[in-house]
């Protein structure tokens, strides 16, 4: 089969000849593969800089989830989070325990681009934690994709307030759903609109979750009002640095959300709620569509947090 292939870390993946996944285990079966989005955990996938690259070894197929076509004419969305066989292929081999059949109706392109945006921050406030209704949540990178998605989905979860801070002023100024906004490197409007937030959904961490950390801490209106900060993401870096004061001053917790700290039944098990609301237009990421031959275009293309590539069978 053709397939888009890592052949070495941090160079845009050619389109080659690969071995046809097979099947092993009785929930196994293989789909023609009709969409896969090039989200930044695959870019960081095939660079080999993700938390979960080291000892995959290469080649390896990119692409950690997309919608696929059975023999039976049923649509799958799937998920593709280890080994050498990634969704930006022809074909990919699914575990039906893991995967979701798809409404008729389902446009795989926007599910391909949406549901990955949408299902990192759900995970995080039904999985990780127990976001109560009427709770307040701020989303550090609210201007990139994910972090676009986070505002709705909290507000759709039932969250009264949602801040957003980004670094784009004019995608804030136009987010759906977002109850006030602050830019990134500006402290005193980060501890304001966040003084009474009780959940922080974070898509950057190094310095930029440094400096809102202290921000909010020293901003609290309540200081032993519970702050659970909830990373899920490092698009600003793989460290930050955090004062111990910070810990003992407030009721500070912070928890990962993530493969490893989410195991496969539990994201699977929050995915038909998703892929129902997206297929029935509740939540939609713009997307450029790109033939899988043209692979390597596609990861030349700049990225541009109002849309997301999809890679297509045709």
């Amino acid at each position: 089969m053709k397939a888009a292939v890592v052949t070495a870390y941090g160079t845009a993946p050619p389109y080659l000849e690969f071995p046809d996944p097979q099947p092993v285990g009785e929930h196994e079966i293989v789909v023609d593969v009709l969409a896969a989005g090039l989200h930044p955990r695959v870019r960081m996938q095939a660079g080999g800089s993700h938390y979960t690259s080291p000892g995959t070894g290469l080649p390896i197929v990119p692409g950690i989830d997309g919608v696929g076509r059975g023999a039976d004419g049923r649509l799958w969305y799937f998920m593709s989070l280890s080994g050498k066989y990634g969704s930006m292929a022809e074909r990919a081999v699914i575990d039906t325990r893991y995967s979701v059949v798809l409404p008729a109706h389902t446009d795989p392109v926007t599910m391909a681009a949406t549901l990955n945006c949408v299902i990192a921050s759900w995970l995080a406030l039904t999985q990780r934690i127990t976001m109560r209704p009427g709770q307040n949540v701020l989303v550090l990178g609210a201007t990139g994709g994910t972090g676009r998605m986070a505002v709705e989905v909290a507000r759709r979860l039932g969250a009264d307030q949602v801040a957003a801070v980004g670094r784009d002023p004019g995608t804030l100024a136009t987010l759906p759903g977002a109850t006030a906004t602050a830019l990134i490197g500006d402290p005193e409007a980060i501890a304001r609109i966040g003084a009474e937030t009780d959940i922080v959904l974070d898509f950057l961490w190094g310095e930029p979750a440094s400096e809102a950390i202290a921000a909010l801490v020293t901003g609290r209106a309540d200081p032993i009002r519970p702050l659970i900060w909830v990373n899920l993401g490092e698009m600003a870096g793989p460290r930050a640095t955090l004062s111990a004061g910070a810990l003992r001053s407030t009721r500070l917790q912070i928890i990962g959300s993530g493969q490893g700290a989410l195991t496969g039944t539990s994201m699977a098990a929050e995915i038909p709620a998703v892929a129902a609301a997206i297929a029935d237009g509740a939540y939609a990421v713009e997307s450029e569509p790109v033939p899988l031959h043209d692979v390597e275009r596609a990861w030349s293309l700049p990225a541009d947090s109002s849309r997301r590539i999809v890679i297509t069978r045709l």
